[in-house]
């Protein structure tokens, strides 16, 4: 599930070195590939340094942009996600990805009368590519449901297999209030590809109708195929608690919380607590939830203020993005890449001491972050 907001940077920092080009690239290079990795391995916020560093090292290479496009938009940076794509499609004008990319970033970011232009473009240029329609009904999705439909409903009659299509063709039904439609597709989307998203969503579907005895059945059939399915966790175990299962709730969420301990799921759990009479554990939940919920408004704050200091330091402006830097340190202790970042702005003033502190409490916080060489 996806939850932006939205903050503006620019897309491609570096620092200045008297290497040659050919060592910039490679450097660009073996930066990506350990972006790459560290996504791979759940490690978005080690990524995204990386990302930056390879963009500035880099900046006219297209598959770092839209990556590195892809990444901000994670965070919610979609303003400078947007940059990135236009970016890698200024390099790349064919990049299919990048062109893909930009038409929903735009969507999020409100932009969605260009971001139709630009599906129709692509239609029109082949209208018989059911992946151009699927495209132009997900651009159309946040702004005229009935055409995102038809283009949805297009795009399977061209390709009936499109998974894809057919998934948030009911995503678009449900929200509409065709519920019983909505069920039907994705019943039919799970005959042709049964990914555990699928199952998920008919989950939250049921639950939502009250079906409590098909939601479970459904989020425990998506948990099947991917146990790790932090979503799919949380929600059976709100529909459990909506069961009045105690236990099985409790057991759900705890679960959840083993993938990815946040705010809302201790918070479900103590109120599960709470309702089955262990009041001094929902306490202990309450308060763990009021912790995290705290520490995510100081890491959303950092965020921000390194994001801005990210595009101080493009800009040139070393100085007030190394003290944009100190602002997300300051709100936030835990927050890796704002230290990685400012160890890159003092290597660009020459201190190399604090450079060398700054990298290497960033990797302390973030083993993914492994110091950089310092290039005097």
């Amino acid at each position: 599930m996806i939850a932006p907001t939205c903050v503006a940077i620019a897309l491609a920092i570096g620092y200045p070195t008297t290497a040659p080009v050919q060592d910039s690239s490679t450097r660009a290079q073996a930066a990506y590939e350990r972006a790459i990795k560290l996504e791979a391995d759940g490690n978005f916020p080690a990524a995204l340094s990386l990302l930056w560093e390879a963009a500035g090292l880099s900046p006219r290479d297209a598959d770092i942009q839209n990556r590195l496009g892809e990444a901000l938009e994670r965070i919610g940076a979609l303003d400078a996600a947007v940059a990135a794509y236009r970016a890698a499609l200024a390099i790349q004008p064919d990049s299919r990805k990048a062109s893909n990319n930009l038409i929903l970033a735009l969507v999020k970011v409100g932009r969605g009368g260009e971001a139709i232009e630009r599906a129709r473009r692509l239609v029109s240029a082949d209208p018989k590519d059911a992946d151009r329609y699927f495209t132009l009904g997900l651009a159309q999705s946040e702004q005229n449901i009935d055409e995102a439909i038809a283009s949805f409903r297009r795009a399977l009659d061209m390709a009936p297999r499109h998974t894809l299509a057919r998934y948030n063709l009911a995503l678009v039904l449900n929200r509409s209030d065709h519920v019983s439609e909505s069920i039907d597709e994705l019943k039919r989307a799970l005959t042709i590809d049964p990914q555990p998203q699928i199952h998920y969503m008919l989950g939250v579907v049921y639950w939502h109708q009250g079906d409590f005895d098909r939601a479970v059945t459904e989020l425990k059939a998506a948990i099947a195929r991917q146990p790790n399915y932090a979503d799919a966790h949380y929600a059976l175990g709100s529909v459990l608690k909506a069961r009045k299962d105690w236990k099985g709730a409790a057991d759900a969420l705890r679960r959840a919380i083993a993938l990815r301990p946040d705010s809302p799921t201790h918070y479900t759990l103590a109120q599960v607590l709470q309702l089955s009479g262990d009041d001094a554990g929902a306490k202990r939940e309450f308060a763990e939830s009021d912790r995290l919920r705290q520490r995510t408004e100081a890491d959303q704050r950092a965020t921000v203020w390194t994001t801005v200091g990210a595009q101080k330091l493009d800009d040139g402006d070393t100085q007030a993005a190394l003290d944009l830097f100190r602002r997300a340190t300051a709100a936030s202790d835990q927050y890796a890449p704002a230290f990685y970042q400012m160890g890159r702005a003092l290597q660009r003033l020459g201190k190399w001491e604090e450079a060398r502190e700054a990298f290497s409490h960033a990797a302390k916080l973030n083993p993914g972050l492994v110091p950089p060489t310092i290039h005097r």
